[in-house]
């Protein structure tokens, strides 16, 4: 069992309070929806939690299984099990996905041996052209593209808490339903916890949320069940902020 825990964490951007106390407890094998306004913190929680620059810790914390994750450079947040899901994937001229994730199981201390066969796999599960992961990471992808392959990643990786920063962004509906599952599989098959930011419940269909939050003015205002996403479809954020 892991745990991450965000603890009163305060964040600043170029001067900017941006977060203002957020409090969220995440364990294996649970998904927690953060939803939200635009320009309620919502990315700024994953930067912060991932240790992008710019993004400057006023106050708080943040740990995983009680080890200061503020504290350490980002690879070593990673290695140590968190795993963040860009809403944007970064492209990477000249190095492949086999590479990329040869690297990362190394750090891990993980074997490499059969990585070739997991990757081919993997794609299939998730319906991702095999021929695009010989490509340079992410190079010329579609955005949906792009997502499949973070997915890819996030299965191998195995983490044992992914944060995915609007996963749905950019896909169709046949690359929702199969990232979505994907993830929805992980927190069942190797206990991954999830914290899912997203504005849209057509995410839930696949990814079945545990707690949904709402983020409005850089605090967590209500937290409930579900329904609460349902809620927020019906009404809108307009009682939130």
């Amino acid at each position: 069992m892991s745990t991450l825990v965000i603890s009163d964490l305060r964040v600043s951007v170029a001067g900017n309070q941006i977060l203002n106390g957020v409090n969220l407890t995440i364990s294996s094998g649970e998904v927690h929806a953060v939803m939200g306004p635009n320009g309620a913190g919502k990315s700024t929680l994953s930067a912060a939690i991932m240790g992008k620059p710019g993004y400057v810790i006023t106050g708080g914390s943040v740990t995983l299984d009680g080890v200061d994750m503020l504290a350490l450079p980002t690879w070593e947040r990673a290695v140590a099990g968190l795993h963040l899901v860009m809403q944007y994937p970064t492209e990477v001229p000249g190095v492949k996905l086999n590479d990329t994730l040869a690297e990362a199981l190394g750090a891990r201390g993980r074997s490499t041996a059969t990585l070739d066969a997991t990757i081919a796999k993997e794609a299939a599960r998730i319906n991702f052209d095999p021929d695009l992961v010989q490509r340079p990471l992410n190079v010329d992808l579609s955005g949906g593209e792009k997502k499949r392959n973070e997915t890819l990643q996030l299965a191998i990786l195995a983490p044992k808490i992914a944060i995915l920063d609007e996963l749905d962004s950019g896909l169709d509906i046949d690359a929702l339903r199969d990232c979505a599952k994907r993830v929805e599989d992980a927190t069942k098959e190797t206990d991954l916890g999830a914290l899912v930011i997203t504005h849209y419940s057509r995410l839930f269909e696949e990814l079945k949320p545990d707690f949904v939050h709402i983020l409005a003015k850089g605090k967590i205002v209500k937290s409930g069940g579900p329904e609460l996403a349902d809620e927020l479809e019906r009404d809108g954020y307009a009682a939130f902020v």
